[in-house]
């Protein structure tokens, strides 16, 4: 049935300023009615006021300047984005458009999942019960900041030497407090655009605020080897960006409340404290008054034998190998870091993966069986080899032969032979 003798009409309220923000539009009025209706309500004419929106409504009252609400909340906002609120199927299709794209989505970041969460630990993990107390009282001081009369450092750098369990036991830690934290890596205090990764680690303070806030879980801001993004190694050159990243970490230690990502200050935009917990080696690398007392509090990391060997047991726990004969590889490979029990593990996996891949067809054969058979049917199954101290203490020995060659060989030396020292 075709419709005929169908008008629309739409009225948009003037722009109050010279200066177009998008987010100074306001809602349009549409009318439909059929041409010739000389007496239907809300018709536009030439000198016909724009109605406003509601006799109570606050949306519209200008301020000193003479700018409405709508566009002292867009000056303040951080959100550049011009197609705000373009969701194909939430609103009417002639406001979406096709030359951009139908899913321009304001809150598109922040359905993103920028927290952590451990589902993949599962077993029976030990917790040395030294890092566990420091880690605690740390989140748990800081949670309660305001009811306490003394002065708390928002961060807690745990350093010490590598390989010893830093970050798996602060992520066991959270998972056993029910904590959801912010978790980011040195990689990302660096950037090819100046202020960028300043202003990242704003972003996810204010993401772990969030979390509290919202949906009202404890949150940790976690950055891992800060050193290694931060540190000064020999003749490394300072940037930009590390100065940005060492006055923004002093600022939040200084000001855990008012952060701001780039928009205009608000009196009312505070944030909750956020503890903020770094790993790294060596602090000595990093800038002096970063790791000052009442900004950092430090806490050095070294496991005791009792601890390596708890720790050891409940990794080999699931394939028989006993406390003794845990206390034996321990004392077997001493001043081992605790990655190093981890390998020896893995190292035994070895020959039955050789073993596996001749028995699936061979080396040939092995993107049809990785990649894709997993569309057709299953990968064949593998089946772990059975561990046993001796295989685990021959793959200890090879470990220890690889250390020391790459101690002792020089390949230096070996490529310029003829120079004399």
């Amino acid at each position: 049935m075709a419709l005929t003798n169908i008008s629309l009409r739409f009225k948009f309220p003037p722009l109050q300023s010279s200066t177009f923000n998008h987010t100074s539009r306001k809602p349009s009025s549409i009318a439909c009615s059929k041409a010739g209706d000389d007496g239907e309500k809300g018709a536009v004419d030439g000198g016909e006021k724009p109605r406003k929106l509601s006799e109570q409504s606050s949306w519209e009252v200008k301020d000193s300047e003479g700018k409405d609400y709508l566009y002292r909340l867009g000056a303040e906002s951080e959100n550049m984005n011009i197609a705000v609120g373009a969701r194909a199927g939430m609103i009417d299709d002639v406001f979406i458009g096709d030359f951009l794209g139908k899913d321009s989505d304001i809150v598109f970041d922040y359905r993103q999942k920028a927290t952590r969460s451990f589902e993949h630990l599962q077993g029976d993990y030990y917790i040395a019960p030294t890092f566990m107390d420091k880690v605690a009282v740390h989140i748990v001081k800081n949670y309660l900041a305001s009811s306490l009369n003394i002065k708390i450092p928002l961060i807690l750098g745990i350093w010490g030497g590598k390989g010893q369990g830093k970050t798996f036991q602060t992520e066991l830690i959270f998972k056993t407090m029910g904590v959801e934290p912010v978790i980011m890596s040195a990689g990302e205090l660096e950037s090819d655009r100046a202020g960028e990764p300043g202003r990242l680690i704003r972003d996810r303070y204010r993401t772990a605020s969030q979390v509290i806030q919202n949906q009202g879980k404890m949150s940790v801001l976690m950055i891992n080897d800060i050193d290694a993004g931060l540190g000064r190694f020999g003749e490394t050159q300072m940037t930009v960006n590390n100065q940005i990243v060492v006055g923004t970490l002093m600022n939040l230690a200084d000001n855990p409340t008012r952060v701001s990502v780039g928009q205009d200050w608000r009196d009312a935009d505070t944030v909750n404290r956020v503890p903020l917990i770094v790993t790294g080696n060596d602090f000595s690398r990093l800038y002096a008054p970063l790791i000052r007392e009442g900004r950092m509090e430090k806490f050095y990391w070294q496991p005791t034998r009792e601890d390596i060997v708890n720790i050891v047991s409940r990794m080999y726990e699931k394939d028989g190998i006993s406390r003794k004969d845990v206390v034996s590889i321990v004392d077997q490979f001493p001043n081992q870091a605790l990655d190093f029990y981890g390998a020896l593990r893995s190292r035994t996996y070895d020959r039955s993966i050789l073993k596996w891949v001749d028995e699936v067809g061979g080396i040939e054969t092995l993107e049809k069986t990785l990649l894709r058979r997993k569309k057709t049917k299953e990968v064949p199954q593998f089946i772990p080899p059975e561990q046993t101290v001796e295989a685990l203490l021959e793959s200890g020995y090879s470990l220890i032969k690889e250390q020391k060659l790459i101690n002792e060989t020089k390949l230096s030396k070996e490529y310029m032979k003829n120079i004399d020292d």
